[in-house]
């Protein structure tokens, strides 16, 4: 997250440390693309809250998958990671939903 101590106040003081994390519902699904490839699609990450970019480049190194940012606020992974993105992102603070069958 960006780094918000403009106020002076210390870190462990501010009010919107973590909050938007916990409130955002992130949804994890699966789609199937052409010749029967799998993409994982995350959504519901705020891009003004969050850095998207940061958060595809961490879930790509982690899954050892390729992948990109779409419209700026929806990532896709190449393969079907939805087990691994989930971890992941619970452990990043987010709230999590799996679309779909595990």
């Amino acid at each position: 997250m960006k780094d918000k101590n403009f106020t002076g106040i210390p870190k462990e003081l501010q009010p919107w440390e973590g909050f938007s994390r916990d409130t955002q519902s992130v949804k994890i699904s699966v789609d199937k693309r052409r010749y029967g490839k799998s993409v994982t699609i995350i959504e519901g990450i705020d891009p003004k809250e969050e850095d998207i970019y940061e958060i595809a480049k961490v879930l790509k190194k982690k899954v050892a998958s390729g992948g990109t940012v779409k419209d700026g606020k929806t990532v896709e992974l190449q393969g079907e990671h939805r087990s691994e993105v989930r971890k992941i992102l619970d452990d990043m603070g987010f709230k999590t939903e799996v679309v779909g069958n595990v």
